[in-house]
């Protein structure tokens, strides 16, 4: 009985890590991107939504905030933007 119990129990924890990674079980920390896909990416099969005209402008006010645009850039592509609505 307890021969065949250890292999059993052994058998048994393989099967419940298997099935973990088959289904994207997360043990132990870390990003999962299966369902709350936040990237700039979208993952394969999933739509994509196009930024609204408020998002990008948005985005650029804190482009120009942080520095990486200076604020003659940030005018030229808020102008760009504006017009194309």
């Amino acid at each position: 009985m307890k021969r065949s119990f250890i292999p059993l129990l052994i058998g048994l924890s393989a099967a419940i890590l298997l099935t973990g990674c088959a289904f994207d079980l997360s043990f132990g920390g870390g990003k999962k991107s299966s369902t709350t896909n936040t990237d700039a990416h979208p993952a394969v099969g999933q739509a994509t939504i196009a930024p609204t005209v408020g998002q990008q402008l948005m985005d650029l006010q804190k482009a120009k905030d942080s520095g990486a645009i200076t604020d003659a850039e940030y005018q030229a592509q808020k102008a760009k933007l504006l017009d194309n609505k």
